[in-house]
């Protein structure tokens, strides 16, 4: 259930239907935007006079959340969520974000001349892998925590944030002193108890879309993560598998309108895992900020061709030079900036 309390509510109002809300037996996960306090009710809200409420102090309106997610729904947060960073940078308002950096940390020459690239180029974020789950126990499996300490200093001596994969409880602690966002790779989208965790984390989690999984899977997946009260996360369409062979994985660029329309959750694309082939990078790239997504995800490595994983999908810092020039254009058309 959402109560939406009034414009005017004041802090004691508030508290008010939240004890209520709680005497009635369902948990309450508060939002205040712009202009508007949000309550939403989570539990057994099913058999609970709603006119109970409505007849309450500073509230506005109440109704139930029909849909399975509760707190990724729009209604929760109707303007939108924006997740601001430690340096300013702002996920999920004006600009398109862009996260780049290798699939893998290799060295300390690699990730340090990656950054230095793609922070000439615009992105804000420094994207790689210090844990790698690879479907072959033979492929390069990462660095670990030395390789994301070397990520974390090129970042920090680029001015760039950190964005890097945890794939399991234990990593958790360990990588919190090194990252600004935690990724949840496409195979642990579904992994609850590490979801759980990273909800009482209390740093921003980009959840990407698991390689079957339908965008209410996705939206699902993200509520494990608020339920626990963090909820900064980020959406991130990378492909599905489909019977298409042509590409790595189908892109789904429909997710993009979809999920803006049922969720205020921020969305972003990753065109190199979407389509595993270097040349179609730039046009889906191209084709998600037209579409609205919220920032772009991009693998980049100084020597693509011999990157330690994910080489066929890997831009040249060239490239992605180029590729940033052409979002630009892209991102004004749309209102936006980059």
């Amino acid at each position: 259930m959402i109560v939406a309390m009034q414009e005017m509510a004041t802090e004691e109002q508030i508290d008010f239907v939240i004890e209520v809300m709680v005497e009635a037996g369902v948990g309450v996960h508060r939002t205040t935007g712009a202009t508007q306090t949000i309550l939403a009710g989570v539990g057994p809200t099913a058999t609970i006079d709603l006119t109970k409420f409505e007849n309450l102090p500073g509230v506005l309106r109440v109704h139930r959340i029909s849909s399975p997610y509760k707190l990724a729904g729009r209604g929760f947060r109707p303007e939108g969520t924006v997740i601001e960073f430690a340096n300013g940078v702002k996920l999920g308002g004006q600009q398109v974000v862009v996260m780049a950096g290798p699939c893998s940390i290799e060295n300390e020459a690699q990730i340090f001349e990656t950054a230095k690239r793609v922070k000439s180029a615009g992105a804000s974020f420094l994207r790689g892998g210090a844990y790698k789950p690879r479907s072959s126990p033979y492929a390069f499996q990462g660095m670990g925590i030395p390789g994301l300490k070397l990520m974390y200093d090129a970042a920090r001596a680029h001015d760039l944030l950190v964005v890097s994969e945890v794939m399991e409880i234990a990593q958790i602690e360990p990588m919190l002193p090194y990252v600004d966002c935690f990724q949840v790779g496409a195979r642990n989208m579904q992994n609850f108890n590490l979801l759980r965790e990273l909800g009482v984390a209390r740093k921003p989690v980009l959840l990407k879309r698991g390689i079957a999984a339908t965008i209410e899977e996705l939206l699902l997946s993200s509520e494990y993560i608020m339920s626990g009260g963090n909820y900064d996360v980020i959406l991130c369409e990378r492909g599905i598998r489909t019977y298409e062979t042509a590409t790595r994985n189908t892109m789904d660029i429909s997710a993009i309108p979809v999920v803006k329309k049922f969720s205020h959750l921020p969305i972003v694309g990753d065109p190199s895992h979407g389509t595993g082939h270097r040349d179609m990078v730039a046009p889906l790239a191209r084709a998600a900020v037209a579409a609205g997504a919220d920032g772009i995800l991009v693998e980049v490595h100084p020597n693509a061709d011999k990157s330690a994983s994910d080489a066929a999908q890997t831009l040249y810092p060239d490239q992605f030079e180029k590729l940033m020039s052409e979002l630009r254009l892209i991102a004004k058309a749309v209102g936006r900036t980059l």
